[in-house]
C-alpha cells in the first residue's frame, strides 16, 4: 500500500515512505475552503456555538439528576409519567446536544481534506506503521484539540457528567439479592402438603415406589403475586418412597428420612428445570430438558448429564400429629449451580 495521504486542497500531507500516488488524478473536485478556514472570526463564532451546545448538555445532565431526586414517582404530565418524561427528555436532549456539537466541530473547524489510501495486505510494513503514526499526529493537529481549549473543557464537562445518569439508574435495578438465593421458606416444623390440594401428608400417604409433588404449607398463606411465585419456585419438592435397605445415605443424613420416604428439591441443579421423571426400579430422577439424572437412593448424586451438583435434600420428620414436616430449611442452596456454589 502506498502510505501517501493526498488531500484535495489546503495543507499538504508529506509522503513519509517515498512511494508515489498510483493514481495522480483520481477525479476528485477541487477543495473549496469553508468560511471558517479563511475567517478567524467565523471560526471563533463556530467555537462559541459548539461550546454552548456542550454547556447546555451539561445543564441538562444536571437536570436529569435533579429530576430523579425531586420529581415524585407517581407524578403525571399530560397523561404520562412525569418522572419518566423528565428523565427521558433531559438525557435525550443532553445526548443530542453532545452529538450535534461534535458533528459541528468536525464539519466547521477540523480540516476537511479528502484522504486516499491504497488497499494493503493485513501485515503492515515498518514504513506503513511510521506513516500511520505520522498521520495520527497530523490528525490530532488538524483537529485543533490543543488550540481550542474552550471546546475541550466544555466537551470534557459534558462527557464527565454523561456517566452520572448511568450510575443513578443503577438504583432502579432493585436491592441486591444478598443471601436470598441460599434460603427458601422451609422452616423446622413446616408441614409438607400436596402441591394441588394443599392437604398435609402423612407417611402412609406415600406408597412404596411412588413419587408425590409437594410444597411447604406456609406457601398457602402468601398472597398471589410475584413474591409467592418466587418462593414457590425455590421451595417445590418431591417425595419418594423406597425400601429402606436400598437407601445409601451419608452418615450425616441417616435421620433425614421417614420409613424410606425421602424429600428432594424439584429444581434441577443444572439450569433450574423441573425434574419429575421417576424411575422406580433404579431410584433415579430424570430432568426431561437436558437429561441430568440423579440417584435419590444415593443422596441425590448426579449419575448422568450436565448438572454439576447433587439434588439438594430436605430433612423431614413426623410431628406430634403424624404429619410429615421439615426438620429445617435445605442445608444447601437449591437451584442452578454458579461459581459461588460447590
Amino acid at each position: 500500500m502506498s502510505s501517501e495521504l493526498e488531500p484535495r486542497g489546503g495543507q499538504e500531507i508529506p509522503d513519509t515512505t517515498g512511494a508515489g500516488d498510483p493514481v495522480p488524478d483520481p477525479g476528485l473536485p477541487v477543495h473549496d475552503p469553508r468560511i471558517t478556514d479563511v475567517d478567524e472570526r467565523a471560526a471563533k463564532r463556530a467555537e462559541r456555538q459548539i461550546a454552548t451546545m456542550f454547556g447546555l448538555a451539561t445543564l441538562f445532565l444536571i437536570a436529569f439528576v435533579v429530576a430523579y431526586i425531586a420529581v415524585p414517582r407517581d407524578a403525571t404530565f399530560a397523561g404520562v409519567g412525569g418522572l419518566n418524561l423528565a428523565l427521558g427528555a433531559s438525557l435525550g436532549i443532553a445526548l443530542l446536544l453532545i452529538g450535534a456539537g461534535m458533528v459541528q466541530w468536525a464539519r466547521r473547524l477540523m480540516d476537511n481534506h479528502e484522504i486516499v489510501e491504497e488497499r494493503h495486505s493485513a501485515a503492515s510494513s515498518p514504513a506503513d506503521r511510521t506513516a500511520a503514526i505520522g498521520a495520527l499526529r497530523l490528525g490530532a493537529a488538524e483537529s485543533q484539540i490543543g488550540r481550542r481549549k474552550v471546546l475541550v473543557r466544555a466537551l470534557a464537562g459534558a462527557l464527565t457528567l454523561l456517566g452520572v445518569p448511568v450510575i443513578i439508574l443503577l438504583g432502579d435495578l432493585g436491592p441486591l439479592p444478598g443471601t436470598a438465593l441460599e434460603h427458601t421458606i422451609w422452616r423446622r416444623g413446616t408441614r409438607v402438603v400436596n402441591d394441588v390440594t394443599f392437604r398435609p401428608l402423612r407417611p402412609e400417604d406415600i406408597h412404596l415406589g411412588a413419587i408425590v409433588n409437594a410444597v411447604p404449607a406456609s406457601i398457602v398463606g402468601l398472597p398471589e403475586g410475584r413474591a409467592r411465585n418466587n418462593a414457590l419456585a425455590k421451595a417445590a419438592v418431591i417425595l419418594v418412597r423406597m425400601e429402606e435397605g436400598d437407601i445409601h445415605s451419608l452418615p450425616s443424613r441417616r435421620s433425614w428420612g421417614v420409613s424410606g420416604i425421602l424429600c428432594f428439591s424439584k429444581i434441577c441443579t443444572h439450569v433450574g428445570c423441573v425434574v419429575n421423571l421417576w424411575e422406580q426400579l433404579t431410584h433415579q430422577l430424570l430432568c426431561p430438558c437436558h437429561q441430568s439424572t440423579f440417584d435419590l437412593s444415593n443422596n441425590g448424586r448426579v449419575v448422568f448429564g450436565p448438572a454439576a451438583r447433587s439434588l439438594p435434600q430436605l430433612p423431614i420428620m413426623v410431628d406430634s400429629e403424624g404429619f410429615l414436616v421439615a426438620q429445617s430449611d435445605f442445608p444447601q442452596p437449591v437451584g442452578p449451580s454458579y461459581w459461588e456454589r460447590g
